[in-house]
């Protein structure tokens, strides 16, 4: 079906609408009407259904596949870096490196479960038990679905920024000295400032150029926006002090918030980012996540709806943890 059977579809069904309305008036049959109506109306969302899929697949996932594809270039340094130099002996950038107390792998993985569980687990707590298991775990998954995919926009948004921001600034972290050993740091003097190197140590390609990416810090910045939308998601979703269990929402926001500050302060911790780049890193995830949560997701205000689908607020919740009210 093209773009004018859809026009027609839907000027058909404008006429169908019409013609009901008139035999009403004039107190006559409705059946031919009625059934117009219904198979105009199937006819609309097909082509819908259609033209989104077409956007989808020929617009939105191109554009996700070449913005990918840039963040791929400027992790493995086919995109060229910035080096913005560093003063020979300096107390900052000559710490040893130990290691990392959560890793890349550690991180991505967590920011990308933990949202999962927590939205699956959820929205099947607080659909109603009256309606059948089947659909009840489907609405879950759908609102699950509809919760990851606009985190998933905040997410991309928080990593492209990071990911530009360190290729531009391209500031030493403080364990330069060691994953870098830079070849010009073995004949410089004092304190003088050098601006052209080449890394030497034995790490591999990828440490070496990282060494002179800690501005602003990813880490801290993707699990502030991964922990503090998760807290505020259940503040709307699901904390109340009518509920029969006052402390399951506020220990698990705890936890997430909680996993926020660790991811940050280990950052410091371990020597891979100055304070700085935490700070600026925390502000970029705090932001980002305002973005998201206010304007992409509406301050969660779907759930302003019923999950039968009517209007009139949330649908009454019957489970062990969550009645909607306590027994007085």
């Amino acid at each position: 079906m093209g773009a004018l059977d859809c026009v027609n579809t839907k000027m058909a069904a404008t006429g169908s609408t019409e013609a009901f309305t008139i035999n009403i008036s004039s107190n006559t049959t409705l059946n031919v009407s009625t059934r117009d109506i219904e198979s105009h109306t199937t006819k609309s969302r097909a082509c819908r259904t259609r033209f989104n899929l077409r956007w989808l697949l020929g617009v939105d996932l191109p554009l996700l596949l070449i913005v990918l594809a840039l963040i791929g270039l400027f992790e493995l340094g086919i995109i060229p870096n910035r080096k913005a130099g560093f003063f020979c002996n300096d107390a900052a950038i000559s710490f040893d490196y130990t290691g990392e107390t959560v890793t890349s792998l550690i991180l991505m993985t967590t920011i990308f479960i933990i949202p999962i569980g927590v939205f699956m687990i959820t929205e099947y707590i607080f659909t109603p038990n009256e309606i059948p298991l089947s659909d009840r775990t489907m609405r879950a998954f759908l609102k699950s679905s509809w919760l990851f995919k606009t985190y998933l926009y905040g997410f991309m948004m928080n990593l492209c920024i990071v990911e530009v921001m360190k290729g531009i600034v391209g500031n030493p972290r403080p364990v330069f000295f060691a994953l870098c050993q830079p070849d010009t740091a073995k004949t410089c003097n004092g304190t003088d400032f050098v601006s052209t190197f080449e890394c030497t140590s034995s790490y591999s390609r990828w440490y070496r150029m990282d060494s002179y990416r800690s501005f602003p810090s990813g880490h801290t910045s993707l699990s502030v926006y991964c922990g503090f939308f998760l807290a505020w998601y259940l503040q709307k979703r699901a904390f109340n002090w009518s509920y029969r269990s006052e402390l399951v929402v506020p220990v698990v926001q705890l936890l997430c918030v909680s996993y926020s500050v660790l991811c940050s302060l280990t950052r410091i911790t371990d020597r891979m980012h100055h304070w700085w780049d935490v700070l600026i890193g925390s502000a970029i995830g705090l932001i980002t996540l305002l973005y998201t949560v206010i304007f992409l997701n509406d301050n969660f205000s779907y759930f302003n709806t019923s999950d039968s689908g009517e209007e009139g607020g949330t649908a009454p919740t019957r489970t062990v943890l969550f009645d909607e009210r306590r027994d007085s």
